[in-house]
């Protein structure tokens, strides 16, 4: 099983914080992800240590830092849910509600349904948000 549809939305929220707070010198203490979060710090860490176990974060004196992998799962993940927006965006949703209804269904996308969705969308180079939206694999390759 991919490594995304193991995820919790709250785990995949604490993947995501350690990729913004971290730095390349330094990663995101269990206090910053927990702040973030609005968790208290014990939550926080059941979400990392989760991460940990399959291999997405690493955790050095207290810091957390994604590993390759997690990288990798984290930027899938943020293709999901940019397609969903796309997608939602051109069914006619407001703008103001494509990122919360994308979050319904973005987890629950496996990648050839997201694949599907972004060939039926013209593979869109950015969501309605501006941000961008990587290749489907099979376009990287040509």
């Amino acid at each position: 099983m991919e490594d995304l549809q193991r995820l919790t939305r709250r785990q995949l929220d604490a993947l995501r914080s350690i990729r913004l707070g971290e730095t390349e010198a330094q990663g995101v203490s269990l206090n910053e992800i927990a702040e973030d979060l609005r968790v208290r710090p014990p939550s926080a860490l059941e979400h990392v240590t989760a991460l940990e176990r399959l291999g997405l974060v690493d955790r050095y004196r207290g810091k957390s830092r994604l590993t390759a992998r997690g990288r990798k799962c984290e930027a899938e993940y943020q293709r999901h849910h940019r397609v969903a927006e796309h997608m939602f965006a051109r069914l006619g949703f407001p703008t103001t509600e494509l990122c919360a209804a994308a979050r319904e269904v973005d987890l629950a996308l496996d990648h050839r349904t997201v694949e599907r969705l972004c060939r039926i969308g013209g593979h869109p180079a950015v969501c309605p948000h501006g941000e961008p939206i990587p290749p489907c694999p099979e376009r990287r390759t040509r």
